[in-house]
């Protein structure tokens, strides 16, 4: 019975290192992880940075507006259904299409929500269509610890799109994060950088398939033998 309650024990260890290194740097690679990013020295000594990373079969121009409706009972942020249930319940689905609605022009110190109002939200530190866009906040902390314990947490959501070859595009994520007091910090790296892993990679995967999906869905399909097409002119 020993033998099998350490044999669990190092599975548990093991799978929840495994998470730790998966929520820091899963889909990006060492290169990427090297680069300066815009943002990176609004938080200059973090206590966690995690950088992850997809290709998108589409144009970072293609890619931007998905970007710009991210929000609180916005457009979401394309995560899995199952991950906003079990986390985010009271927040809305994740926007299959881009809303006119919803699609704006971002620019340095505008609010993005990220909960019911009063709570938390992003600001805007720096916007240029289509490449780079930096999200900051200080308000992921309940008042009633700021006021009671000192607790901050200060982080950055930098998002970098390089264009490829083929229109594509590389979105490149990384967040800097500090706490205090230590007890936060510490709960910080525990429990925040696995659950990046499930987040921030569903939230790539949600972009990739709708940034594609809209991608196609804008190009003309030749309709069988018609002589109007460019090509048979």
């Amino acid at each position: 019975m020993s033998h099998l309650v350490r044999y669990a024990a190092g599975l548990c260890v093991a799978g929840y290192g495994a998470l730790q290194v998966l929520g820091r740097q899963a889909g990006s690679t060492p290169q990427e992880r090297r680069q300066t990013l815009a943002g990176d020295a609004a938080v200059p000594h973090p206590h966690a940075v995690t950088d992850h990373a997809i290709t998108i079969g589409a144009r970072p121009e293609a890619v931007w507006p998905w970007l710009t409706q991210m929000g609180w009972h916005l457009g979401g942020y394309y995560t899995p259904r199952w991950v906003d249930r079990l986390l985010f319940p009271a927040n809305l689905p994740s926007a299959d299409v881009l809303d006119p609605g919803l699609v704006r022009h971002l620019a340095a110190g505008d609010t993005i929500p990220d909960g019911p109002p009063g709570t938390a939200s992003f600001v805007v530190e720096e916007a240029d269509p289509p490449s780079t866009l930096v999200l900051r906040s200080t308000t992921h902390v309940p008042p009633s610890w700021r006021d009671k314990f000192g607790a901050a947490v200060d982080w950055t959501w930098s998002f970098q799109l390089n264009g490829l070859a083929d229109d594509r595009t590389r979105l490149h994520v990384r967040v800097r994060g500090r706490a205090a007091p230590w007890w936060l910090a510490a709960a910080y790296i525990t429990a925040i950088i696995p659950a990046d892993f499930i987040m921030t990679t569903g939230m790539l995967r949600g972009l990739k398939r709708r940034a594609e999906q809209t991608c196609i869905a804008s190009v003309p399909v030749r309709p069988a033998a018609d002589p109007g097409w460019p090509e048979d002119r």
